[in-house]
């Protein structure tokens, strides 16, 4: 499945009737009993009429007839930027795991084909993920979407839902379009923070600029400011997506969560209280 070529050219309905294709395909597979372990839209087939459907099953297996089944392996190399961390720490694969990977798969599609993580190293992935890092949501995606991705990638598996639920959610956003046309962008809720800390949580944490970068987790943009006269907070306000260019930050995920982090950063020191 690429869709690179295609950016801009779908519609909104068209794409989640396309993730609902997806959806239901893994809602067939989960019923049946088997778990995937390698969805990602590489994998996907999609025909001239956008249909999708879901193949390569080569690394799929069958669970047992149990609620709490889970498939265990050994070696063998794994998919890193699609699997759940649970699958990658301890070799455990379930459909919550296969959940994750389809939140990742959502990311694509919505993201027209980006990477994901971009050019962070697989370890690079794995640690920001395990530390609470999500990706950040794609341009102009819809806030019901890029919620649905947050559920998928909760690091307990039992919160995460089940095909059947993800299917239903779909069904609801193509029976009422209209919830399509407000973005993550512009929702209230900070994106680029860490899932499990508030804002103000975050912001208290800063010192310097290196805390600053880590809390962001734009791991493989760090390097590029050392060096550069950023040396506190107090001048991140003043910065562009074309100043992070200079940089050397080219990579428009990591702009975006770098700008909309600064942004937070500035809204939170407007309103907090003065030291006295």
């Amino acid at each position: 499945m690429t869709a690179k070529k295609h950016d801009a050219q779908f519609t909104g309905i068209q794409l989640v009737g396309m993730l609902r294709g997806i959806a239901s395909g893994m809602k067939y597979l989960s019923d049946m009993g088997y778990v995937h372990r390698d969805l990602a839209a590489r994998n996907i087939l999609v025909n001239s009429n956008l249909v999708c459907k879901v193949s390569d099953f080569g690394l799929s297996r069958v669970l047992e007839d149990d609620p709490e089944a889970a498939y265990t392996t050994r070696g063998g190399k794994i998919p890193i930027r699609w699997t759940a961390p649970e699958a990658i720490s301890y070799r455990k694969f379930t459909s919550a795991s296969d959940a994750w990977s389809y939140g990742i798969v959502l990311w694509e599609v919505m993201s027209y084909g980006e990477r994901p993580y971009w050019e962070m190293s697989n370890q690079d992935v794995i640690k920001a993920v395990d530390e609470g890092y999500r990706l950040p949501p794609p341009m102009d995606c819809p806030a019901t979407l890029y919620q649905l991705m947050l559920d998928c990638w909760q690091k307990e598996r039992n919160n995460r839902p089940k095909f059947e639920q993800i299917v239903s959610i779909l069904d609801k956003l193509i029976r009422n379009p209209g919830s399509l046309k407000i973005t993550a962008n512009t929702s209230p809720r900070p994106a680029n923070l860490l899932l499990d800390r508030s804002s103000s949580e975050v912001v208290q944490s800063l010192g310097t600029m290196g805390d600053w970068l880590d809390n962001v987790r734009t791991l493989p943009c760090k390097e590029a400011f050392s060096g550069v006269s950023y040396s506190s907070c107090d001048t991140l306000p003043k910065t562009s997506a074309e100043d992070l260019k200079k940089v050397g930050v080219t990579i428009v995920g990591p702009q975006k969560n770098i700008v909309s982090s600064i942004k937070a950063l500035e809204s939170h020191s407007k309103t907090a209280p003065v030291p006295v």
